[in-house]
């Protein structure tokens, strides 16, 4: 469910929606890290002036957080 909305928004977002994978990484029992891999062009339309754009994604997901329990960080990494 999270790694379909923020994959779907991401896409949104950007100049190269193909680019955009989302991973989930289960780090401890109730954390886990997304990681946004989007293409080099598109990290700062994904981060957003002074960090709002993803901030806000991270707001969104913490109402996730009060329905299943689980913590979760949020990266943007370049494609390799």
């Amino acid at each position: 469910m999270i790694t379909d909305f923020v994959s779907e928004y991401s896409k949104l977002l950007v100049s190269h929606p193909e680019d955009i994978s989302v991973s989930v990484k289960n780090l401890e029992e109730n954390y886990d890290e997304i990681t946004i891999i989007a293409n080099s062009e598109d990290v700062g339309k994904l981060i957003g002036k002074e960090g709002r754009m993803i901030n806000s994604i991270k707001t969104v997901i913490s109402g996730c957080k009060a329905k299943g329990g689980v913590n979760y960080r949020v990266n943007v990494e370049t494609k390799k």
